[in-house]
């Protein structure tokens, strides 16, 4: 086992398969429809989310983990003889995730040392950052050297997403309601990214396919990647995307994995995110 624990939160969308590969922890983040709430991951799958939301007129709502939360799994990892851990959160500008694991940092300072790093990403850029710490810290790294790469990957992630509409944004307060209005006046099928750790309005597209290939088209030309994936937030042409992307040159495989409900719920159904990390 590796001496440096690597943990997350669930908004990285890392799969139970892959976080077990890495021995990456998740912290799971809840997710509220009304007054019914879920643990995500947990009592929550994500075909159950979207279900959820394809039944429901309202948005659910996410609520960060408590640091007691953080707090169980960094425990945990000195229970099974890990010498340090970091811990990499989404971005502390969409959630107050970060702020619980450094709460749960300093309680169990006596018992462990835990460094958290807020990558200023969400879904697979905060995934993809997890997975390759996590092989830093593999290889025998220290938990100086795991801090120093995984601080290093926020300059070099990059996250775009597809989205079907900008309402679910605007209404959960994660984009200007101006931007979201003349969107959806105009039928646009908006193209989103990551921008300092807040989600912004990257260009308009006026249908969904070109959307699709504008966003194949970026991503393609900033190549090559260091490693590459593919969020699915229950879109049904997905292999579109996938298709598109299969000659990008990467380093390590292209990733495609579930959209959770974290992100999902902001996002709405139809969401394709493509996250990336350039060499160094």
């Amino acid at each position: 086992m590796s001496p440096v624990r690597i943990v997350t939160d669930s908004a990285s969308d890392l799969s139970p398969a892959l976080a077990t590969a890495h021995g990456i922890t998740i912290v799971p983040l809840s997710i509220r429809f009304g007054t019914d709430e879920f643990v995500d991951g947990v009592d929550l799958s994500i075909d159950e989310f979207w279900a959820r939301c394809a039944a429901s007129d309202r948005l659910p709502e996410t609520s960060a983990p408590s640091p007691g939360a953080f707090q169980e799994a960094f425990t945990r990892a000195a229970d099974e003889g890990a010498d340090a851990v970091v811990c990499l959160t989404l971005s502390s500008d969409l959630s107050g995730t970060c702020q619980s694991a450094r709460t749960a940092a300093l309680t169990v300072a006596d018992r462990i040392p835990v460094t958290v790093v807020d990558t200023r990403s969400v879904t697979m850029g905060q995934g993809l950052a997890a997975i390759s710490a996590a092989e830093l810290a593999a290889s025998g790294a220290g938990p100086e050297k795991v801090v120093a790469h995984a601080e290093g990957l926020v300059s070099r992630t990059k996250v775009y997403g597809v989205v079907d509409t900008l309402d679910h944004l605007e209404r959960g307060g994660r984009i200007g309601s101006a931007r979201a209005l003349l969107g959806s006046l105009l039928s646009i099928k908006p193209v989103v990214q990551v921008l300092d750790g807040i989600v912004a309005e990257e260009s308009k597209q006026r249908t969904r396919a070109r959307s699709l290939r504008y966003l194949a088209d970026k991503t393609r030309a900033a190549g090559p990647y260091e490693r590459i994936a593919v969020s699915d937030g229950a879109a049904s042409d997905l292999d579109v995307l996938v298709d598109q992307l299969r000659d990008v040159p990467s380093k390590h495989p292209l990733v495609v994995v579930p959209l959770g409900p974290v992100v999902g719920t902001h996002t709405g159904p139809g969401t394709i995110g493509v996250s990336t990390i350039r060499p160094a």
